[in-house]
């Protein structure tokens, strides 16, 4: 589970000085042209700061061995810290939102946003493609799914620079400075929606929930190919941090011996692990074939996803 922690430490710092200077000079020269939508951009480039954060200590943390206290280490570190973030990007969606909404209440007369509105935008644009570019590249390295879930984040957000960016462009065009208005409005329920999603997200992850079905077919599968290993069921599958826990029951003919029975485990653990990527651990319990329960257990087999 070695993900090169001083790549993902370095490749943090490039997200959070990047991010730090755009956000920097979107609300400077939001602030200098008039501009809210800008000023909306460069709000949320500054929750990207809290996320390249987030990834870089989080990182340090999660590379932490389990011990006594944490026999699990200390990857779910990566949901609590993203479950903080979203509640800011939250917070930063509401307060821009209000202040949008209060603006068009009042019915304030504006001016046009300077040229300079323009300008900022399309550095922020080749700025965020180029970070993006260079998260992607070092998750992919290390294999850091954290690293690569911010690269996601930072492509969303051209898209959110490029709408102000078509807004700015139709509030020059069309001489209506409540345009701009519209793309800031735009732009902080853009915010919000994202940082329910993550909400949401770090829900699911802390309720051990798995939000892909397909895993189960993949386990099945690889249990199917290992000789002596029949019937896999109470399949459970969580995650922890970015890697999978897998626990399952599976049948053995009841007349092989222990050491038999080991070996068949080992050769199912082995078949999991090639087949599927991240696995922290995974636990087998041994049946003797024909094994029945006398009541319904919890967990997935076969007979669950074709009933589904």
């Amino acid at each position: 589970m070695d993900n090169h922690p001083k790549t993902i430490v370095k490749a943090s710092w490039v997200g959070v000085i990047g991010n730090a200077l755009l956000s920097l000079l979107k609300i400077v020269i939001g602030i200098i042209s008039g501009s809210l939508a800008v000023i909306a951009d460069g709000i949320d480039s500054a929750s990207d700061i809290v996320t390249s954060l987030i990834t870089l200590f989080t990182a340090r943390i999660m590379m932490r061995p389990p011990n006594i206290r944490y026999p699990y280490g200390y990857m779910k570190a990566d949901t609590i810290a993203t479950k903080a973030l979203a509640f800011v990007i939250l917070f930063a969606g509401a307060q821009l939102a209000i202040s949008t909404v209060r603006n068009f209440l009042q019915g304030a007369e504006r001016e046009l946003p300077g040229m300079l509105a323009i300008y900022v935008t399309i550095v922020s644009i080749i700025g965020k493609f180029l970070l993006a570019r260079h998260q992607l590249s070092k998750g992919k390295q290390t294999n850091s799914e954290m690293l690569k879930a911010n690269a996601r984040n930072m492509q969303n957000d051209i898209l959110i620079s490029v709408s102000v960016l078509i807004g700015l462009v139709f509030t020059f065009l069309l001489k209506m400075p409540v345009l701009d208005s519209v793309t800031a409005l735009f732009v902080s329920i853009w915010i919000l929606k994202v940082g329910f999603q993550i909400f949401m997200q770090t829900n699911r992850d802390l309720m051990d929930a798995n939000t892909e079905p397909e895993l189960y077919n993949t386990v099945f599968r690889a249990v199917a190919s290992v000789e002596g290993a029949t019937n896999p069921h109470r399949v459970r599958i969580r995650k922890i941090g970015n890697y999978y826990m897998v626990a399952m029951d599976i049948e053995v003919d009841g007349e092989v011996s222990s050491r038999e029975a080991h070996e068949i485990c080992i050769k199912v653990e082995d078949s999991i692990r090639q087949a599927i990527d991240n696995v922290f651990d995974i636990m087998i319990h041994i049946e003797p074939a024909g094994f029945k329960h006398k009541e319904k257990v919890y967990g997935v087999s076969p007979d669950d996803l074709q009933d589904n």
